[in-house]
This record gives structure tokens, sequence and C-alpha cells, in this order.
């Protein structure tokens, strides 16, 4: 990967967010589904897509919950709900709605629904749908931490720690430790331990990482790689404020060494997508790995406004469509706030929201 910083022949400003390089050359749009409609990775993704327009598309939108915000982005007959993602029908249910919704491309967005669906690609390849995601082989590794630290080379950064066992000392890392689950998403499970008596009552079945703690801000940096590996693009940003896990204040930044570190996990788990790779830095101001989210972010809104439309990029680099090589970006600020659909009534009660009889006409 190119950076800005390095090559003095990349632009450091844009008019807009790159997207496919060519006009699309078939009659008909890309129809695609976007998952988890409720969450702030599918809208991210529906506005990014919209907001491109140089690749026609149709967006479909589905969500376990009728109240989902993103399903009312697109028009009725384009929503549909769905069990849950570890739900054994799951992949079942969207296979079907693939088929009948004659479906070109499938964009997962949640954590539970991504090994599901990456285990049955080839029901998927079977109906003619491309799914947006990593391979099943990056999607395990990056979703176990442990193996994800243990992949990592010299090149990467990495937190003091290890795999609570039986003979783990946590002694040399000094307290407090973090701890957290092996497995798992989003801030779930994290703990600060102060003291060897409250270390002493975890489990030590293997089950959690223990780790220094990191004093140092945390950063996020949103990475682009192509189906053959090559990373277009890595925009860090800052999370300045942060509200129940959503950014809802940042700042994307040019750093150098976060964007090289995150390039680099990108070639060791083979990622072929985007994914969302979180630092921090440790007392020496070095930014150490926390984790990678094998998918799109919820914050991806900066990162489009930086000039990197990701959603449009990833999708037409999977249909195989001409796009550029190396995506410079430009340090944008961002604050976020409430948005609303308005619509009525009857269309909120025919997705399957239960709404108060015997209200006053």
């Amino acid at each position: 990967m190119t950076t800005a910083d390095d090559d003095p022949g990349i632009s450091t400003t844009s008019n807009g967010p790159a997207g496919p390089t060519e006009p699309a050359d078939r009659a008909e749009p890309v129809r695609v589904l976007v998952t988890g409609a409720g969450g702030p990775a599918a809208v991210a993704f529906l506005e990014g897509i919209d907001e491109d327009g140089q690749l026609p598309t149709e967006c479909w939108a589905v969500d376990i919950d009728p109240s989902a915000a993103g399903l009312y982005l697109v028009p009725r007959d384009r929503r549909a709900l769905v069990p849950r993602g570890d739900d054994a029908v799951f992949v079942d249910v969207v296979l079907e709605t693939c088929r009948r919704e004659r479906i070109d491309v499938v964009v997962p967005t949640v954590d539970s629904e991504l090994i599901p669906v990456a285990r049955r690609l080839g029901d998927f390849d079977d109906l003619g749908v491309t799914v947006l995601t990593a391979s099943l082989a990056t999607l395990e590794q990056c979703l176990d931490k442990w193996a994800l630290l243990q992949a990592c080379g010299p090149e990467i950064p990495l937190p003091l720690g290890g795999l609570l066992d039986d003979v783990f000392d946590p002694v040399s890392l000094g307290w407090p430790v973090l701890v957290k689950p092996r497995r798992g998403s989003g801030s779930r499970g994290i703990a600060l331990v102060e003291d060897a008596a409250a270390f002493d009552r975890l489990p030590r079945d293997g089950s959690l990482l223990v780790q220094e703690y990191l004093p140092g801000p945390e950063y996020s940096v949103d990475v682009l790689a192509y189906r053959d590996g090559h990373v277009a693009a890595a925009v860090p940003r800052s999370r300045l404020k942060v509200d129940s896990g959503i950014a809802v204040a940042g700042c994307s930044l040019r750093r150098a060494d976060l964007q090289e570190a995150a390039a680099a996990v990108a070639r060791t788990v083979g990622l072929t997508s985007v994914a969302n790779i979180q630092f921090r830095e440790d007392g020496d101001s070095v930014p150490k790995l926390l984790e990678v989210n094998p998918r799109f972010p919820g914050a991806m809104p900066l990162t489009v406004a930086s000039g990197v439309n990701m959603p449009a990029l990833a999708l037409a680099d999977r249909l195989g469509r001409a796009v550029p090589r190396d995506v410079p970006f430009h340090p944008i600020a961002m604050v976020r706030h409430w948005a609303q659909t308005f619509l009525p009534v009857e269309e909120f009660e025919a997705t399957g929201v239960p709404l108060p009889l015997g209200l006053p006409t």
C-alpha cells in the first residue's frame, strides 16, 4: 500500500469519495441485499452505495427487528424480516430471499452471521450470488483473538499477554491488566482487573485473554483490500466520543505507523474485503493491535467523507469492475446526530411492528 505521506504524486485532497473508475455496462442494476439493517454498519453501507451512484444498484434490507432503521432506507417491497444470525435456519432464509428476489450480492454486516454465511458460500454460488465478505479462514482467524495474535509477525506491534490457563502468570504485566473473551465482538466481557485477588477469581479454562493495560488513545483503521489481497486504502480515525460502543465523534488522520501496521495485519489474515482494525497506544505512544472486525464498520461514513467510498469500491471490485489501485484520503472531522425516517402508519404495521389499536382517527 502507498500512503499519501510516502508518495508526493498522490493528492491529499479530493472532490469526493473515490469510487469505481468506469460506468456500469450492464442494463440491469446490481441487486444488493444487506443484512443487519438495524445496525450502523448496514446503514453506512446503504448510504455509501447510494452516495456513489456510479454503479447502478437496487438494495434490499433485512433484519430481525421490524423497527430496524435501515429497513426504511429501501422501498417497501425490498424489506424482509429474518431469524437471528445464529439461528440454524438463518442462512436458508437468506438464500430463499436471494432466489426469490434474484439478488446478485449479499453483504452480511453482523458478526454472528459472518461464519454461518461463509460456510455456505457454495450454496450462494449455486444461485449466482456473490457474498461480499472475507473468506471463512480469515473470519475464523479474526474472530478468535488468540489465533489472530499468534498469526501476527514481528512487524505488527502486539500487547504483552497471553491465554489465561493454568500456567499463565500475570506478574510480569503489572497491575492493572486487561481481560477479555478470546472470542466475541465489541466491548462485551472486557474488564480491567486491578489486583491479584480479583485475578485469581477468573476461570483458567482458555476462554480469556490477559493483556497489558494500554493507557494511550485508541484508533480504528478502516481497511479496503481487493480480491487479490492488495490493500488499496487504510484510513485511520480517532474515536473522540463513543456512545454504546458506536463512535459519535471522530476524525480521520494521517498516521503512517497506523496505516502500515493495519496493512500488515490485512495481509497477514488474507483480507479480501473491508475490515476495521483497532489499535491502542502504550505508554511509549506505540500503537498495539487490539482486534480485527472483519466486516463493514459502523463509522464508515467518516471514511467515505474522507474520500474513500469503501462500500462502492468493494462492491465494484467483487463484481470485477475497474477500480483505482490505490486510493488517497484527506483528514476530516465528524460529529453524528439523530436522523428520522417518516412513513405511513400502515406501512410500519406491514413490516411487523405491533402498534396500539383503537387510536382515534
